[in-house]
């Protein structure tokens, strides 16, 4: 029987909440599987560039790079948000270990080509060695990955984290029994954003084709979801978004094929 790994990607909204972040964390430090945490940090990096009087782009869910906004997001995601959720493991009895990609050239990324939409600086991955996160999984550490990757080239690249959660889970699936879970705050896919009892218990991709073409389905969903499908249907043994009251139960919205 292969190990069971637990791949938990979080959101900003998340990280910034204690009222959210504190129960998800004590689940997650008292699942005795081995565990990797991926985090992104959206909502603080937006806080920081208004703060600083740089304007935020967005695209689809998905965050324009202009060098400014670069560096507020490695303040952000590399360093406030990724050292307090490592401490907050630590208090916990989790040995957990911050990483970029850089880190260990664990996660190698380039740079977007400009095509329609010039993202800037953002990355989308070449090579995710999984040898090297297994030797931290096997050294007793659970990893947290914030989302910036690297071009080996000595450049940081914004990579989406669910892009990022989404690969490492297929990456590490042909050795591992892996569950991949998108943590954020409602209780999972809702036909009605404001009405938590619209859950979508099971998720296929033409009903998500559907969804999203009626707009009940869009903006930062769009990308949680397209990776979510891309990891299921690429050998990753359970994918769900869930939230705060269907993350320890194991619950909220499983993606189908």
């Amino acid at each position: 029987m292969r190990p069971a790994l637990h791949i938990v990607k979080i959101g900003g909204k998340v990280v910034d909440e204690p009222a959210l972040l504190t129960p998800m964390l004590h689940a997650f430090i008292s699942d005795p599987r081995l565990k990797i945490l991926v985090h992104g940090g959206g909502k603080g990096a937006t806080q920081l560039a208004e703060k600083l009087g740089v304007p935020t782009q967005m695209v689809n869910g998905r965050r324009i790079t202009d060098e400014a906004t670069l560096d507020i997001a490695l303040m952000v995601y590399a360093g406030l948000f990724n050292k307090k959720l490592v401490s907050a493991l630590q208090a916990g009895g989790c040995n957990a270990l911050g990483l970029s990609g850089a880190d260990g050239n664990l996660i190698l990324a380039h740079k977007r080509p400009a095509g329609e939409i010039d993202y800037g600086w953002v990355g989308d991955i070449s090579r995710i060695d999984a040898a090297g996160i297994n030797r931290c999984l096997e050294a007793g550490f659970t990893p947290v990955f914030c989302a910036i990757t690297h071009d080996g080239q000595g450049n940081l690249l914004n990579t989406n984290a669910d892009t990022i959660a989404a690969q490492i889970a297929q990456a590490m699936a042909p050795n591992y029994d892996v569950e991949l879970s998108f943590f954020f705050e409602k209780n999972g896919v809702l036909m009605d954003t404001n009405n938590d009892q619209s859950l979508i218990p099971i998720l296929n991709h033409s009903a998500y084709q559907r969804l999203a073409a009626e707009h009940i389905i869009h903006t930062g969903m769009l990308p949680k979801l397209e990776n979510a499908f891309a990891a299921a249907q690429s050998g990753v043994h359970l994918v769900r978004v869930c939230g705060p009251d269907t993350f320890a139960s194991g619950m909220g919205t499983e993606i189908g094929g």
